[in-house]
């Protein structure tokens, strides 16, 4: 008869607690663990089983799987409950495992509802990833169903129960059918007794088919016998991701052959695509890729997409662009300088002014930075040679000495200015530009600065 709590085994070594459960193999009781002071589970076989004729061989499995499970303990998997010990108390074995606190999966839902996919779906892989390890040891689990599935307060899933001997069923069981959760089996391990790791794969995803929808799946039994029907899980709960769906209905199948054959392979089946990851931002000076050369058409390395950068806009330069070009414009209005060529020495400094911006501008585009010294230089150049040619118009007449040299030193000023704003913007509008583009920035705010400073001039001095 069951044992009653408080009752003593192995000596005192173990007390029996309450009764957890009793299904048509065994009992299973909670009990404490005098010496280390830990509370554990004590499973046994029913009672009435010892009448069954081939009751020895069912006990013979029973010790023999209780032993591969304390095997697998040594090297502990944290999500398969713990085989602590397995002895004999009078005429009855027992398997002593960890005890785990928390709710089975069929208590969560029956207290919550239908769980959330993000919630669930790792745990059920947690699981399956536990079975893999069983199958490994040639084991077949044969009753995941959500009653041995323990949920720790910290998200992890633990299997328990592993249903030992399954695979011979006593005759006093199979006289009145099938002994398991019929809801969560396939109708090759309920009609036959099939031991192949495809029957793990179908109660796993059918554990899973209950914990989203919340809704007990329809039998094989039905299915087979009755030609029923299976309701997608997205049908019940419309949220349910279509990877998620065809997971559960692809591990449900009802003929084994069109199951994923391992766990593996099913547990694949629920793996999110791989989120790819952001392209790397390449520092400012790297403006090239160097691919490694491709062996064969069939190796080549196809492009990456290129990264955009953001559009800089040298604003701070291009206005002090703008003004030493529009200052050099009024000048050369407030003296009157022609702008047609032809008619005097004088008469070319607007050409040469003009054909001055597009040249910044076109170096400016081709040498960014470098063209600094290069600008400098242009500029006080033009300097020169437009003091020497005011003195030439003048005939090298020195009463216009002091215009001479005041004209130098202005031209001088701007031409510095210039440069030094112009080729700031120039290396600026490199790093978002192209060439070309760059050049007809440059090229527009040197000459939109020449127009500007002729027309104020023109505004303003009217009569001039």
């Amino acid at each position: 008869m069951p044992w009653t709590a408080g009752q003593r085994l192995q000596g005192g070594k173990y007390v029996i607690g309450e009764v957890l459960g009793q299904g048509g193999f065994g009992i299973t009781y909670k009990a404490l663990h005098v010496e280390l002071n830990q509370t554990v589970v004590i499973k046994t076989p029913n009672e009435y089983l010892s009448h069954d004729p081939e009751y020895d061989k069912y006990i013979e499995r029973f010790i023999k799987e209780g032993r591969t499970l304390a095997l697998l303990s040594q090297d502990p998997h944290p999500h398969i409950v713990g085989v602590i010990d397995l002895f004999e108390e009078g005429a009855t074995h027992c398997l002593v495992m960890n005890f785990v606190p928390g709710e089975n999966l069929f208590q969560a839902v029956r207290r919550r509802g239908a769980l959330p996919e993000a919630e669930i779906v790792p745990c059920i892989r947690q699981i399956g990833e536990a079975l893999m390890v069983v199958h490994e040891a040639g084991l077949v689990h044969r009753d995941a169903h959500p009653g041995n599935i323990m949920l720790r307060n910290n998200g992890k899933a633990v299997l328990i129960d592993f249903g030992i001997a399954k695979e011979l069923v006593p005759k006093t069981l199979t006289s009145k059918g099938y002994v398991g959760n019929h809801g969560f089996a396939p109708y090759e391990q309920i009609h036959r007794g099939s031991r192949e790791p495809t029957v793990d794969v179908y109660c796993l995803a059918a554990t899973l088919y209950y914990a989203v929808t919340g809704q007990n799946p329809t039998t094989s039994l039905a299915r087979k016998l009755d030609d029923a029907s299976l309701t997608p899980p997205k049908s019940i709960i419309t949220g349910i991701s279509d990877r998620l769906n065809q997971a559960i209905l692809k591990g449900m199948a009802l003929e084994a052959k069109d199951r994923p054959q391992s766990m593996q392979a099913w547990l694949a089946m629920l793996e999110a695509p791989k989120a790819v990851p952001p392209p790397t931002v390449e520092p400012d000076y790297k403006t090239e890729v160097v691919r490694p050369k491709a062996k064969s058409e069939s190796e080549a390395i196809p492009d990456k997409p290129a990264t955009k950068s953001p559009r800089i806009i040298p604003w701070i330069w291009l206005v002090g662009v703008l003004f030493s070009y529009l200052l050099i414009g009024y000048l050369l209005a407030a003296f009157n300088v022609p702008h047609v060529a032809g008619t005097g020495a004088v008469a070319g400094d607007w050409a040469f002014a003009w054909a001055f911006a597009w040249a910044f501008a076109w170096a400016g585009a081709v040498a960014g930075a470098w063209a600094w010294a290069w600008a400098w230089a242009v500029g006080v150049a033009w300097a020169f040679a437009w003091a020497f040619a005011w003195a030439f118009a003048w005939n090298f007449d020195w009463a216009v000495a002091g215009a001479f040299a005041w004209t130098f030193a202005w031209a001088g000023a701007f031409a510095w200015a210039g440069a030094f704003a112009w080729a700031g913007a120039g290396e600026e509008l490199q790093k978002s530009f192209s060439k070309f583009h760059t050049f007809l920035i440059l090229a527009g705010t040197s000459n939109l600065g020449l127009g500007l400073g002729w027309l104020g001039h023109r505004i303003f001095n009217p009569g001039s």
